[in-house]
């Protein structure tokens, strides 16, 4: 009961003054047409309360109509915001629909044999050339576990390498298959393990690699030995012996000490170098060459393989200072080769490893020496949370770079607190802004506000800017309109062999 009451009076308390106006206006209008004498005291205080009940209106009219305006700005606020949404939505649609057109593409056609295992070993994903190779159906294959369609020998063999991507590990072993029409096949199998958040294992991936071999081929070092072990291990299992039957499944798994694979990689020149153009942003503003050095590394038969196969080894087994330092000797000597006033410059890049190395800014200074090259066509590209995880380090690295005459740029550069303060302690030429961000740029205003921002800051420091991953000329255009200096991407270019620089 008392509820209904406050509530009756809140409902009517709005109206209160507008009431008493109107009630002190009627008596004040009845006391002027009436015959009887009125103290003036008493018309003087109810004028006194009519103009109260006035001021009382119109302060509540001015409140009402602030309130009005604010509840209309955030209703125009929210209107916008589900129209953006709304667009937003439909993009995300379009791009998933395109996203997966393109998957599907892939997934048909990739070469390589790919599939996703969870921790169980349950198969979450497989595509074409994977079903293709063991010759199975989708069904046989999805949502089933790994010992349903592999043989029991191959599953007792890989068995091991499970255990160590569950650990953690990337695991990389080679098999010979005997195929049904006789000839043999190499199949390079990596499994890579897929860390959650916590840096837990939560599955992990198993990629083959099959090559057929030539007629009379020699097996990879010391492989021939370990197959003839293995036959002997599995004597009398039919399916398992590379004897020349006539049998599908016919295999003998290898393990690989990838490290030493590494170290013959690197004594043996087997990596090859390619590059990727940096150029200007704006397409009128003419500036010297420059590529980011990239690498790849040689198998059998002149095959290449990409960079995400093998560093992890490289990492592993500590080897990233050893190949880095192969690297810049390699671009050294090239630069020392070129004509005379040649512009072109190179990036490279280095491993948070390096960075550790106090020996490698040494060796660089006397490469440098020896060869009488102009140090400053060489940027060595750091990495700013390596920078970060050991700045003392990096600091005394970069110290020693610099003098020797070297530029500095630090990639992945990102707005936030922890990247700007890293420029109090290390001096750099140039900033690779995050990729993350410049792609965002047309359909996010505050990643590009964020580019905008370091933009600025560096520009009040003195220091070029450079935005990854351009692969429109929408997002070039906006680049240079905001004043980043450089770009990089597929809209300049692919990767491509260093030798075929012009």
């Amino acid at each position: 009961m008392a509820m209904r009451t406050t509530s009756k009076i809140s409902a009517i308390k709005p109206f209160l003054s507008a009431m008493a106006a109107v009630v002190v206006m009627a008596l004040l209008i009845a006391l002027d047409h009436s015959l009887i004498t009125t103290d003036s005291y008493i018309v003087a205080g109810l004028w006194v309360i009519l103009l109260a009940a006035i001021l009382v209106m119109i302060v509540q009219i001015a409140h009402t109509e602030k309130v009005f305006a604010k509840q209309f700005a955030q209703l125009a606020a929210q209107k916008e915001r589900l129209a953006n949404e709304i667009k937003y939505r439909l993009w995300a649609e379009k791009t998933s629909s395109e996203s997966k057109a393109k998957l599907q593409i892939v997934d048909e056609n990739f070469p390589v044999m790919l599939a996703y295992f969870s921790t169980e070993q349950q198969c979450q994903y497989h595509n074409r050339a994977f079903r293709q190779w063991f010759g199975l159906r989708s069904e046989q294959v999805e949502n089933r576990f790994l010992k349903e369609f592999f043989n029991q020998s191959l599953f007792f063999d890989i068995g091991v390498a499970i255990e160590r991507v569950l650990s953690g590990e990337t695991v990389q072993n080679q098999y010979v298959q005997q195929l049904a029409n006789q000839s043999a096949c190499l199949v390079t199998g990596h499994f890579m393990p897929h860390f959650d958040s916590a840096g837990r294992v939560i599955g992990f991936y198993m990629l083959y690699t099959p090559r057929l071999m030539k007629k009379g081929e020699i097996l990879p070092q010391n492989m021939g030995d370990q197959v003839a072990a293995w036959q002997k291990q599995l004597q009398g299992t039919k399916d398992t012996q590379i004897s020349g039957k006539n049998t599908d499944q016919q295999v003998a798994w290898v393990s690989v000490d990838f490290s030493k694979r590494i170290i013959q990689a690197i004594e043996q020149n087997e990596f090859h170098l390619y590059c990727q153009s940096i150029v200007a942003a704006r397409s009128d503003q003419e500036v010297p060459i420059c590529y980011e050095v990239l690498i790849r590394m040689a198998e059998e038969e002149s095959n290449l393989i990409p960079p995400g196969a093998f560093l992890p080894f490289v990492e592993k087994y500590n080897l990233m200072p050893r190949l880095d330092k192969w690297v810049a000797e390699k671009i050294i000597h090239y630069i020392a080769k070129q004509k005379q006033g040649s512009r072109v410059s190179f990036g490279i890049n280095l491993a948070r490893s390096t960075l550790n190395d106090p020996l490698f800014a040494d060796h660089i200074r006397q490469l440098l020496n020896a060869v009488k090259i102009e140090p400053g066509k060489l940027c060595f590209e750091i990495e700013t949370a390596d920078a970060m995880d050991n700045l003392q380090n990096t600091a005394q690295f970069v110290k020693k770079l610099r003098q020797s005459g070297c530029l500095i740029s630090l990639c992945s550069f990102n707005h936030d607190r922890s990247s700007f303060d890293l420029l109090k302690h290390i001096r750099a030429d140039f900033l690779k802004i995050d990729g993350s961000l410049i792609c965002n740029i047309l359909r996010d205003a505050e990643d590009l506000k964020k580019v905008e921002n370091i933009s600025k800051f560096a520009h009040a420091l003195k220091i070029g800017t450079i935005g990854e991953l351009v692969e429109t000329q929408d997002i070039r255009e906006r680049l240079a309109k905001i004043g980043i200096d450089y770009i990089q991407g597929f809209l300049v270019g692919c990767p491509f062999p260093i030798e075929e620089i012009q």
